[in-house]
């Protein structure tokens, strides 16, 4: 068995009801799954993030479990076939994972290929070695920024171009993104809405309705497109903290 994850940007995107630009991938993971593991961390309100999770998924027939209300979250996550981690604040959420103690377990099942693994928006840098590369305001502070690892590079979900007609003088995406491998030599894909990842073990493909980009140390960034073979970035070594 192998890894096998399923990484989203976000789930809502403009023009098109939550999920259903990704709907038939999303199907294709949850497979015959009994049900749906949600971890819904990320947010303040569990049990409201866990309904409208489970309007979302109605469509797939399978009942969504919150991981919050589980008398054992750890044991859930052991004997679970699938988890979804949900979007919200990523410092949060990786407080939360850390306080239950679950990301040993997570990321060991996953790595084994014994549970399937969904994460959208926050769930996506969840997979990431580290937080380093969200978008988020640090409301809490997580004991580490140390993730689940599951992919040996980062991802920034939610990247957004820069508007040329703008007059906000501040850092744009691409500056901050640029900035971080100034510090840190570990390959940085930015997930424009409306796309995703899908790792089946040791292949990693580009999925979505746009291209993302891709930011390397001593490259130029360069455009990642639907249906792009992305499986070289699982053999990358990140190295963190070691400035250029």
């Amino acid at each position: 068995m192998a890894p096998d994850l399923f990484l989203l940007s976000s789930t809502s995107v403009h023009g098109y009801p939550p999920l259903a630009h990704a709907i038939d991938a999303v199907a294709e993971i949850v497979g015959n799954a009994p049900s749906i593991l949600f971890a819904p961390f990320a947010v303040a309100n569990h049990d409201a993030y866990v309904a409208r999770t489970q309007v979302v998924l109605d469509a797939l027939g399978v009942p969504v479990v919150g991981l919050h209300a589980v008398p054992d979250p750890r044991k859930a996550v052991e004997e679970a076939e699938l988890l979804y981690i949900g979007g919200g604040n990523s410092f949060r959420l990786l407080s939360a994972l850390w306080g239950l103690g679950l990301i040993e377990p997570i990321r060991r099942r996953v790595q084994a290929g014994e549970l399937r693994f969904i994460g959208s928006s926050a769930g996506t840098n969840m997979a990431c070695p580290t937080l380093r590369t969200t978008n988020d305001m640090p409301i809490v502070q997580p004991p580490s920024f140390e993730a689940l690892g599951l992919i040996p590079f980062q991802i920034n979900p939610h990247y957004i171009d820069a508007d040329p007609t703008t007059t906000h003088r501040g850092e744009t995406r691409e500056d901050r993104l640029l900035e971080f491998l100034e510090e840190n030599d570990v390959a940085v894909l930015g997930l424009r809405e409306g796309t995703w990842l899908r790792r089946r073990g040791p292949s990693l493909t580009f999925h979505g309705i746009a291209s993302g980009k891709l930011f390397q140390r001593g490259a130029a960034p360069r455009e990642v497109q639907p249906g792009d073979d992305l499986s070289a970035l699982l053999d990358l070594h990140p190295h963190y903290d070691t400035p250029a």
